[in-house]
């Protein structure tokens, strides 16, 4: 399975996600499970609102290469513009685990290289694939040996359908 992390923070960030995934399925990307919507504080530039964060389990049915360039092209067509490093964003879409692979080009790293360290990815993440292994731990154990003041501003809002206003 490949499972992909989503972030907005711009706009109706709800409606983003729920435009990324059905953008997803349009583009060769079948989405087979969701996590709830989490909001999130930012990380790195935090002079900018808050995310909703989420993880979804999408078939692997395209390389993984082939599946970052439609991530990337989704981004696109949602007006994602990338003005500096972690700045704000109205969609954001990162592969974290293609399979069992272990993928390291020039365009993309897989597992993805930092999100051990990233409780607004691991939440999402545990709550819909527990027990995948990456780098020999399970999701929900990298979440666990996250400190606790990592974890505490990751806060569960409930499934995506609930927030969105209008898509």
């Amino acid at each position: 399975m490949m499972y992909v992390a989503l972030g907005s923070n711009i706009g109706e960030r709800a409606n983003y996600l729920a435009e990324a995934i059905q953008a997803m399925a349009v583009n060769g990307l079948q989405v087979t499970k969701e996590s709830s919507v989490y909001e999130t504080a930012p990380v790195g530039y935090t002079d900018q609102p808050s995310f909703y964060n989420m993880v979804v389990e999408v078939e692997p049915v395209l390389s993984a290469e082939a599946a970052l360039l439609r991530l990337q092209q989704i981004e696109r067509d949602l007006g994602r513009e990338r003005l500096f490093k972690n700045g704000p964003r109205t969609i954001d879409l990162d592969i974290l685990v293609y399979n069992s692979e272990d993928i390291q080009s020039k365009q993309l790293t897989v597992p993805h290289p930092r999100m051990h360290e990233r409780a607004f990815v691991l939440a999402p993440f545990a709550e819909i694939a527990p027990v995948v292994e990456v780098k020999g731990m399970t999701v929900r154990a990298l979440l666990e040996a996250l400190p606790e003041s990592e974890r505490q501003d990751v806060v569960r809002l409930g499934p995506l359908q609930s927030l969105v206003n209008s898509v």
